[in-house]
């Protein structure tokens, strides 16, 4: 029988203020094989993502791994309205949570040599997950559901589903000029409920999916980044997109150890109904331990 994961709220110590609302699922076993932080989509992908996430975070916790599952500014049940989040302050929460999900280690296994730190984020969350880990001086892994190669077409995407409403209304022409003329002089725009800031939509649009951990080119120089690349289709025969392939040559060149892989099932973050992809859950628990042992 699984273990029900311990919900609670964390003090925020970013500028945000407030608390993040966090379920901690602890490891099957006597101590931990690695721990795992993981960040959420954008928006409505979260909400679509959250029974998915739910059964990930078991099923780690079942093969042994921490899990610590936190909402970010603004979005599910932690402090703040949508738009009071900052990229920035997202950013703050997952090095936050990354502190805190140590130190309980810690607490529970004093003494007990260090574990793979794992970052798992999914779409945009995979942006903010590398951001936060160039903060991080400690070595961290990373586990990639659907990343992006940068936030600007999500943020594009985002964007269109404001001009997609009024285009139903006949007001369309030139609503993706007025909203980015909107949110360079600072004010913030509403689309599909959600109050986007522009300091959120800003770094968003700039994020970048490249490694800058500090300690991956001089504080730790025999640390080998692992990372794994997962990506879903309904196609059998799908293959890695041009902009992922490339990505991840990359991050090949620069000394990480990377493995891709693509997973029959639906595109769970955006479908109308909530749907389940079984096939991703088994590859990423195969895939933490299979880069364990690399």
């Amino acid at each position: 029988m699984a273990v029900k994961p311990e919900a609670f709220f964390l003090p925020s110590e970013s500028a945000g203020g407030g608390q993040r609302f966090c379920l901690y699922h602890a490891a099957k076993g006597d101590s931990p094989r690695g721990l795992i932080v993981y960040v959420h989509p954008f928006a409505e992908e979260m909400n679509k993502s959250r029974r998915m996430a739910a059964l990930q975070s078991r099923a780690f916790a079942d093969a042994g791994y921490a899990v610590l599952q936190i909402d970010l500014l603004g979005c599910g049940d932690s402090s703040g309205d949508f738009g009071d989040a900052s990229w920035q302050a997202w950013v703050d929460d997952v090095v936050q949570g990354h502190q805190w999900l140590q130190a309980k280690a810690r607490s529970r296994d004093s003494g007990a040599a260090p574990v793979p730190i794992w970052f798992w984020g999914l779409r945009a969350g995979c942006l903010v997950a590398v951001e936060a880990a160039a903060q991080i001086s400690s070595p961290i892994h990373f586990l990639f559901w659907q990343p992006p190669s940068s936030g600007k077409p999500l943020f594009q995407q985002f964007l269109r589903l404001k001009v997609a409403g009024d285009m139903l209304g006949g007001q369309g022409k030139g609503v993706l000029e007025m909203l980015r003329q909107q949110l360079s002089e600072g004010t913030s725009i509403e689309i599909a409920g959600y109050t986007l800031s522009p300091a959120l939509a800003s770094g968003m649009e700039r994020s970048v999916l490249s490694l800058a951990q500090p300690h991956a080119a001089s504080a730790e120089r025999s640390f080998t980044p692992r990372v794994s690349w997962v990506e879903v289709s309904t196609r059998e025969d799908a293959a890695l997109s041009p902009a992922s392939v490339k990505t991840i040559e990359q991050w090949a060149n620069a000394g990480v150890s990377i493995h891709s892989q693509v997973v029959i099932g639906p595109a769970f973050w955006q479908t109308s109904e909530i749907e389940e992809a079984p096939a991703l859950l088994v590859a990423s628990v195969d895939a933490l331990r299979e880069r364990a042992t690399a």
